[in-house]
């Protein structure tokens, strides 16, 4: 079954494809056959009850430096479309929101993997707060008195940004640091929007476990290591990517999380788990693709593409 598939994304020209699971997920959709159209989220227009957009037809090749080829653009009705993946990544400002209001305007024959509804009603560090029981403890405010009870209570805390990704503005204060108002000074004049904190899990030193779920069923993980001068384990800022097993309290917190997901329309999501506790649900743009396959793991792209023809189909 050929499909035609718009990708929306980051412009391709700038991804890293030793990393990417956008094109992990482009390269296995050209050897299955399917069409590949790129667009970037600023093209796509609605008019007349008309979703559309400025589209290439792309083809992509496994190599660095010459890993894709763009034909001149041509503006479509992505209802054309048998399968739309919203793939951009974060951040999940009012720019997202407002692409996935025009997405849901597509027609029931076009699939928009993720859902696009439900990608706009599942930030990561909200969406989490659904099973506060799989959480370390957590609160989402941007009240000074507040994060500061919290403080007291839990002495060693992280503070990062509601809506942020890719480890971009994540503290850590250690009990007895000083820099809790200098910081909620900075927050207060960067973020409109609450903050998330959260007490500091120790077991992130043996590092910080992203999960792959394809429609809802656990196909593998990574695990990310921080290096000996960060909290952070984000691949972005210098973590280390090693094989990992699923442990049996992984597999608990997946077996909660699938029916939701699907539910959901979530046909791929990446988890993270920190020792025994999930901290995030990645709906918008996860990753970790490349890396499970080069450690000799599931083809993640294969399972994902085999979910959407699955649906497509139905």
């Amino acid at each position: 079954m050929a499909l035609t598939v718009a990708v929306q994304m980051d412009h391709i020209s700038r991804i890293n494809i030793a990393g990417d699971s956008t094109f992990a997920i482009m390269l296995e959709g050209q050897r299955r056959g399917h069409r590949l159209h790129h667009l970037t989220p600023d093209r796509v227009s609605l008019e007349n009850g008309r979703v559309t957009a400025a589209i290439e037809a792309v083809e992509v090749r496994d190599k660095k430096g010459d890993h894709f080829t763009l034909s001149a653009p041509e503006r479509r009705d992505l209802s054309e479309m048998d399968v739309v993946l919203l793939r951009q990544d974060p951040p999940f400002d009012m720019a997202y929101i407002a692409n996935t209001h025009l997405l849901e305007r597509l027609g029931p024959k076009t699939l928009v993997v993720n859902d696009p509804v439900h990608v706009r009603n599942a930030p990561e560090k909200v969406f989490v707060t659904y099973f506060p029981d799989l959480m370390p403890p957590t609160v989402i405010t941007r009240d000074p008195g507040e994060i500061r009870a919290f403080r007291k209570e839990h002495g060693d805390i992280i503070v990062k940004p509601l809506n942020g990704n890719g480890g971009a503005g994540i503290f850590r204060l250690a009990a007895g640091d000083q820099n809790l108002n200098a910081l909620l000074e900075m927050f207060a004049s960067a973020f409109r929007e609450p903050y998330v904190i959260q007490r500091y899990i120790p077991a992130v030193r043996q590092g910080d476990k992203r999960i792959i779920l394809v429609d809802g069923e656990a196909v593998g993980a990574i695990n990310r290591v921080p290096s000996d001068e960060e909290t952070r384990s984000n691949l972005h800022v210098g973590g280390r990517a090693e094989p990992a097993e699923l442990t049996t309290r992984d597999r608990e917190i997946c077996a909660r999380l699938g029916p939701e997901l699907r539910a959901r329309g979530f046909v791929f999501v990446g988890i993270d788990v920190i020792g025994d506790y999930l901290t995030e649900i990645n709906v918008t743009s996860p990753t970790g693709i490349r890396e499970l396959r080069r450690f000799g793991g599931a083809d993640a792209a294969a399972l994902i593409w085999d979910a959407i023809e699955g649906k497509v189909g139905q």
